[in-house]
């Protein structure tokens, strides 16, 4: 493997309703709906401590992506400037991480719904953290 490559293994997947770009909200969580994260076997303690109300960074893999974008219009608007993706919102990007900030809502042992969040299901589910700064650890 080269020096610079990195091998990224998914803690988890999102089930959502939302199954395609059709079904996705705008921008901002406004009328994004809450999701199932449903955690790989392996990862399953990683949990301890999670609690409903917990507020948590989910970090996935933008999978769908277009990873040789490099510029866009802000929210596909042709009469916004064209601009760098890395001063952008939008999935197409070198390395496709998305970030959702999300608020525990049930848990359920290898699962926990989550919400709101922007993503597609499916969805891989690369890490996980906790958004408090009185978090442990």
């Amino acid at each position: 493997m080269p020096k610079n490559s990195y091998t990224l293994e998914p803690v988890g997947v999102i089930r959502s309703t939302v199954k395609s770009r059709a079904d996705a909200p705008r921008q901002g969580s406004e009328g994004a709906p809450d999701a199932w994260l449903e955690i790989e076997p392996r990862f399953a303690d990683a949990l301890l401590g999670m609690e409903v109300g917990h507020e948590l960074i989910v970090i996935t893999w933008l999978h769908e992506a277009d990873r040789e974008v490099l510029q866009n219009h802000p929210r596909s608007d042709p009469s916004r400037p064209l601009t760098g993706v890395f001063y952008t919102r939008s999935p197409a990007r070198p390395n496709p991480l998305g970030l959702h900030p999300v608020t525990v809502l049930e848990v359920e042992r290898r699962r926990i719904k989550i919400g709101p969040i922007e993503a597609f299901d499916g969805t891989p589910v690369v890490d996980i953290k906790s958004a408090s700064t009185h978090a442990d650890g």
